[in-house]
């Protein structure tokens, strides 16, 4: 699943690196659907059974709200994103 979603991103036009070589917005959104999986205790093929009620739990209003906004809300962005990709496969 993680090597799948990373082409998907990479197909909808998320770098993968910045001008500068650093890694860019594809690493950091696979590096945050590895820490939501940690925190869920769960691997990537549950987060994609359940990642309707995932996000809303890291969206706003949710219990993990605060989780959900790290980062400038990459964490809230990359699930969204693998929502998307999830309705797709």
């Amino acid at each position: 699943m993680k090597e799948k979603f990373e082409l998907f991103l990479i197909e909808k036009g998320y770098r993968t690196t910045t001008p500068s070589g650093n890694p860019s917005t594809v690493y950091s959104y696979l590096n945050s659907i590895e820490k939501v999986c940690e925190w869920e205790g769960i691997n990537w093929t549950e987060l994609a059974d359940d990642i309707s009620k995932i996000v809303v739990m890291y969206d706003l209003g949710g219990i993990n709200e605060e989780l959900g906004s790290k980062s400038h809300k990459t964490i809230i962005n990359a699930l969204k994103r693998y929502a998307e990709f999830v309705k797709q496969v």
